[in-house]
């Protein structure tokens, strides 16, 4: 069965696939770091922990829904989509963690922390992810006769 091309029904979904395994390695993540966080730092720690996970999921997933929306309507589109996605949420990112900072919110060193483990754990999967996806294969006009 091959993948739904640009612009057919289920094409965006069909693009996504690479998310399973990204998401339950944060999972897990999330599942071992909030009770550690809560027994080193207290609550706040928890909840920092917590904030950080879900701060890197919701950023990758905004990528990824982008860049597969960006793919599913017409590939030539996936580059400006991507760099505007990626600069809007790097600023909007930097906003909003001024503005936590600025509070002086214990739970900061922790978000930080998750942040940098989930990351790494994304990362991580998404790497093993692709490297035991199959290659998609193609054969050259001018090589066929």
């Amino acid at each position: 069965m091959t993948a739904p091309r640009a612009g057919e029904p289920g094409a965006i979904r069909s693009r996504l696939n690479h998310l399973r395994l990204p998401l339950l390695a944060c999972a897990a993540l999330a599942v071992a770091g909030v009770p550690a966080a809560a027994l080193l730092r207290g609550p706040t720690g928890a909840a920092g922990f917590a904030a950080g996970v879900a701060l890197v999921i919701v950023s990758y997933l905004i990528s990824s829904l982008s860049v597969a929306w960006a793919d599913a309507i017409h590939p030539r589109m996936i580059m400006s989509v991507g760099l505007v996605t990626y600069a809007t949420k790097i600023v909007i990112l930097g906003v909003v963690m001024a503005a936590v900072a600025a509070t002086g919110w214990p739970g900061l060193p922790d978000m930080g922390v998750a942040i940098i483990a989930a990351v790494v754990a994304w990362t991580g999967a998404h790497l093993t992810w692709a490297m035991r996806s199959p290659l998609p294969t193609f054969e050259r006009r001018d090589d066929i006769e």
